[in-house]
């Protein structure tokens, strides 16, 4: 049964109904923490997505980064989700880029709010790979979207930084993933003093050519939202995870040694509907004890001088 410690924790990571706070350095912001079906989940009949049907309050977005920089007046998201509406409005307004990471259904479905059936925009810098690129070139209805302007498709190589404004930069780093469409890519995401890790999805970590805890213990400044999809194995029954691999919370977690200082940077995003830590309050306080946390919809990164 639900205590009200955890709906407490439910509503405190779901949605926010008022704009990002105003902030006068860069800086991230966290619009949405929930695997591609977000919160409540179709089909879904656990207490959790039962309560999100009937208050609107419990909902949790899909995971989605904001990226702002108020000395320019730009606004940017990594991935457009299912929720991209709301996730613009919070930003602030329509983004003046979109990041994507790959072509699973939760991270570049937004893009059909861009044409004319709905905001009919004109030319919204799109960043991503050259086959991510393709896909959307070469298939309906993203294909008509390009030609007829509503979105402006920019190549991006991983490894090359992209200047976003004069104080935000991002660089794109290639990561395995189911890519049965597109290849997948992380963001690196740096700004005047504090940077920021955008990876929502990855298959192991031990197919990965880069090592978290060497990551962070590189770069102090590097705040690392990674994949927290599944917290055990046994989440999905009648389902093998080894279709839809990703990274178990607690094996993210035994990559860090118990006094590593980096834990204390890496935060858990993309939380399928059936993590335990959208709703087991015990469950989170044991992650928090070794020094991780779980992301928040509205959480704030700053990415200036000094931490501002």
């Amino acid at each position: 049964m639900w205590s009200i410690l955890t709906l407490a924790l439910t509503v405190a990571i779901s949605v926010p109904n008022s704009p990002a706070p105003k902030a006068t350095a860069p800086h991230a912001v966290v619009l949405g923490i929930a695997q591609d079906g977000g919160v409540p989940h179709a089909s879904c009949r656990q207490p959790l997505c039962e309560a999100a049907r009937r208050d609107p309050r419990l909902r949790v977005r899909v995971a989605c980064l904001g990226l702002i920089d108020p000395a320019s007046g730009k606004r940017f998201l990594i991935d457009a989700t299912p929720d991209f509406a709301e996730q613009m409005a919070t930003l602030g307004g329509l983004p003046d880029g979109i990041l994507l990471t790959h072509a699973h259904i939760g991270h570049y479905l937004g893009l059909a709010q861009l044409g004319r059936e709905v905001l009919d925009a004109r030319r919204v810098p799109v960043y991503a790979t050259p086959r991510m690129a393709r896909f959307l070139r070469e298939n309906g209805p993203w294909k008509r979207f390009v030609a007829m302007g509503n979105v402006d498709i920019r190549e991006i190589e991983p490894g090359a930084p992209v200047m976003l404004t004069p104080a935000l930069t991002a660089t794109a780093i290639r990561v395995p993933h189911r890519d049965e469409d597109s290849d997948t890519v992380a963001w690196v995401v740096r700004g005047p003093g504090r940077s920021v890790l955008w990876l929502p999805d990855i298959d192991k970590w031990e197919t990965w050519d880069h090592r978290l805890p060497e990551m962070l213990a590189a770069d102090p400044t590097l705040t690392a939202f990674v994949d927290g999809t599944f917290f055990s194995a046994d989440e999905i029954p009648g389902r093998s995870l080894a279709e839809i691999p990703h990274p178990l919370v607690p094996e993210t977690m035994a990559l860090f040694p118990a006094d590593a200082p980096g834990a204390r940077r890496v935060v858990f995003v993309h939380l399928n509907h059936t993590n335990r830590l959208l709703w087991d309050a015990d469950a989170l306080r044991s992650v928090e004890a070794r020094g991780f946390s779980v992301a928040r919809d509205g959480q704030i990164v700053p990415l200036g001088e000094g931490g501002e």
